[in-house]
């Protein structure tokens, strides 16, 4: 036990929560990342065209969005370590099919599934770390999800690196006799595992089980997180949170006076939709073929990317220094004005540079050099702020009356948003060109400073039961 702010914490037990938890961040990065390596196999096993490759990968976002609003209610339905324990088997089973597949739409079912995975573990892993960790260590806690994120997405990066090179190509035969690529899913198996597993032994959340009246149960939990007189003082705070007249519902998110969404829950909204307007995953989706469009070769377009990894896990070491002193909102306007100016400056290299006989776009070293820097400070401005504030808040914002159904809302808007963005970068970059395309997501940037200064609300340090709706 140690001392935090008046309470005794057993921070080892709170420390070994977060470490299951975030095995679910761990797998979402992993999961996204592993496709990365496997798309010549998956084209030739599947005899699948641009279009069909692009549908056949993007399954995993439709299953995002899907999981993610389902996950949400599920939470407050089964509780959120049994979500958890589910996204589990199907993070399992959706490796081991995504693997063993030769017909294009079991491929595709078994992304899905996977899909449907990574937007529970998204919107659940930190929710659940909210509800279990002090308060005044709560967002340092939450951010781990952000660097398991990226860890996981760097992971598979360099587990597919190696298995290509051990095979001599991602399509070549490996061992058992299968490709290499299919190995490259298999090997997803192995967390996934160890996150089903270890989810057996840390608790249910206590604001689950307050709510589901399983008093004892919850008593039990809390005592061994802050001691027994802590405990009880908080299980009163649960219960008079929740409203005794019905159940945690969908329409919770709907003002019983005013009519329409809450406010709280358009502040949500907000925060889950402009981290993706921002066009940071055009980053982490299409890096490779980003610096390429803007006239870098393969070789250094790959090296930029391994670059951007680093720096985005340095970032979020930052965030954690940060984010219970200063605040979430001043991390957020600092986010969102470092990468206006960022974003823009990569719009300047853009619109300056020049084309080449094959219509290329072409930059000179000066500009490429200041898109290189402004490339990997937009990435640094995005991991300090948006990257892990977001799901820090979205994990912390809500009443508990109203936190599984908001969590549904707004972690389907999210990877919704997500996808279209995946979706239309390829599209806008072809037909608009580099600069309009990075136009958009400055503008997005700029709009996103003032929103956060008019709707949102610092949490830093408040105790869940005291935010309001």
């Amino acid at each position: 036990m140690i001392e935090a702010s008046g309470e005794r914490v057993n921070i080892a037990l709170v420390i070994a929560i977060v470490a299951v938890a975030t095995i679910g961040g761990l797998l979402f990065g992993y999961d996204s990342g592993a496709v990365n390596g496997t798309q010549e196999g998956l084209k030739s096993a599947f005899g699948l065209s641009e279009a069909g490759l692009g549908f056949t990968v993007g399954s995993l976002l439709i299953g995002c969005f899907v999981g993610a609003f389902l996950a949400g209610r599920l939470a407050d339905a089964m509780g959120r370590r049994k979500v958890m324990m589910l996204a589990a088997v199907l993070f399992l089973i959706g490796a081991l099919i995504q693997g063993s597949s030769h017909v294009q739409m079991l491929f595709v079912v078994a992304r899905f599934m996977g899909g449907m995975a990574v937007g529970a573990a998204s919107v659940l892993s930190p929710a659940y770390i909210s509800e279990v960790a002090p308060a005044n260590i709560r967002g340092r806690m939450t951010t781990i999800q952000q660097i398991m994120i990226i860890t996981g997405l760097t992971a598979a990066f360099v587990v597919n690196y190696y298995l290509a090179a051990a095979a001599g190509a991602s399509t070549s035969i490996w061992w058992g006799g299968y490709e290499a690529w299919r190995w490259m899913y298999w090997m997803q198996a192995i967390p996934a595992a160890v996150f089903l597993v270890a989810l057996l032994f840390i608790p249910e959340s206590p604001r689950y089980l307050v709510q589901k009246g399983r008093l004892d149960e919850a008593r039990i939990v809390l005592t061994r997180l802050f001691g027994p007189a802590a405990a009880a003082v908080k299980i009163r705070d649960i219960e008079a949170s929740f409203s005794k007249d019905h159940r945690p519902a969908l329409r919770d998110i709907l003002d019983p006076v005013k009519g329409g969404i809450r406010p709280i829950v358009w502040a949500g909204l907000v925060l889950a939709v402009f981290q993706q307007l921002v066009g940071i995953n055009v980053i982490f989706y299409y890096g490779a073929t980003l610096w390429q469009l803007a006239g870098f070769t393969e070789d250094q377009s790959l090296q930029i990317n391994i670059l951007s990894g680093v720096v985005s896990i340095a970032a979020c070491f930052v965030t954690i220094a940060l984010v219970d002193k200063i605040g979430r909102k001043p991390l957020l306007l600092i986010g969102s004005a470092g990468m206006a100016v960022t974003l823009w400056a990569l719009v300047y290299c853009f619109h300056n540079g020049t084309l080449d006989a094959a219509g290329k776009l072409q930059l000179s070293a000066e500009l490429g050099t200041l898109a290189l820097w402004a490339a990997n400070l937009y990435v640094v401005f995005f991991n300090v702020s948006w990257g892990p504030i977001m799901w820090v808040m979205l994990g912390e914002m809500f009443p508990n009356q109203m936190r599984g159904s908001a969590l549904a809302i707004c972690g389907f808007a999210q990877w919704f948003a997500n996808y279209l963005i995946a979706q239309s970068f390829p599209v806008m970059a072809a037909g608009l060109g580099l600069t309009i395309t990075y136009s958009f997501y400055g503008a997005c940037a700029v709009i996103s400073f003032f929103l956060v200064q008019k709707f949102i609300h610092e949490t830093k340090g408040k105790e869940l039961e005291d935010m309001q709706g």
